[in-house]
Parts: C-alpha cells; sequence; structure tokens
C-alpha cells in the first residue's frame, strides 16, 4: 500500500499517538464508572476517541489524493508555544487581561497574514466573552489585573 496522503496519514498518527499517551497516563488513576467517575474515566475515553479518529484519519491517507506536507512551520510552531508558555505564567503574574490580550496577538502573529488590527479585535473580543464564562459565569478566582 502506498500513502497517497501524507497530511491525512501523518496527522492521523499524531492523533494515534496522543491517544495512546492519554490512556497510558490514566492508567495511574482510578477509572470508576459512568455513574461515579474517577479521574481516569475522561481521559482514558479522550484517549480511545483520539485513537479511533487517527485511525480514521491515517487511513484516508491510503485512498485520497494529498498535496504532501510542505517544509515545517518553525514561526508558527514557536509563536503559538510562546503564546501558552506565556499564557500559563501570566494569568496568575500580570492578570487575566494582559495574559489574554498577549497570547491571543502572539498566536495570531504566527499566521501566514498577520494583521494586528484584527489581532487586537478579536483579543478584545475573547477577553469580554472570556471575563463572563468563567469570571462572572462559573466565578472562578482569576485575578483580572496584577494589582488585584
Amino acid at each position: 500500500m502506498k500513502i497517497t496522503s501524507q497530511e491525512d496519514f501523518w496527522g492521523g498518527v499524531m492523533f494515534i499517538a496522543f491517544g495512546a499517551l492519554a490512556i497510558f497516563i490514566a492508567q495511574d488513576y482510578p477509572f470508576g464508572t459512568a455513574a461515579r467517575m474517577g479521574p481516569g474515566y475522561f481521559p482514558t475515553w479522550i484517549g480511545i476517541i483520539l485513537v479511533v479518529l487517527g485511525l480514521m484519519i491515517a487511513a484516508t491517507g491510503f485512498k485520497d489524493q494529498g498535496t504532501g506536507i510542505g517544509k515545517w512551520p518553525w514561526k508558527a510552531m514557536v509563536l503559538i508555544s510562546l503564546a501558552f508558555i506565556f499564557f500559563g505564567w501570566a494569568i496568575d503574574n500580570v492578570g487575566f487581561v494582559i495574559a489574554l490580550f498577549v497570547m491571543v496577538t502572539l498566536a495570531s502573529a504566527a499566521g501566514r497574514e498577520y494583521r494586528w488590527k484584527e489581532a487586537i479585535i478579536v483579543a478584545i473580543v475573547l477577553i469580554v466573552g472570556s471575563w463572563a464564562l468563567f469570571i462572572k459565569g462559573l466565578e472562578l478566582a482569576f485575578p483580572l489585573w496584577w494589582w488585584r
């Protein structure tokens, strides 16, 4: 069999790997039942779903015609990774608003067509929506600013 769509095949392999990793890590936690879910229940089922989806996606790599995998997007990988790392650090140190704003603008810069005005609008909408959902709706105790 010949792989005709590299992107589908390797994307499926990635799903399978992440799913298998989730299942492997979840083995250390009690599984529980559907009525009384343990801490291993959710990651195990997510891992199973990822493996099944990965198998389906990888299988299409043998029947669909793809364009091939291009060069590795280093800029996007670095900027998106930095955005998530910064957010994880900043949410407790500089506050919810700045952490989310910087994360969105950094992640937006990873795209092929970066427009700073659009990134700012998306960041503002995401900040307001996240504030409404997480801080007001779910009453999570994230500090909005570093001084609060």
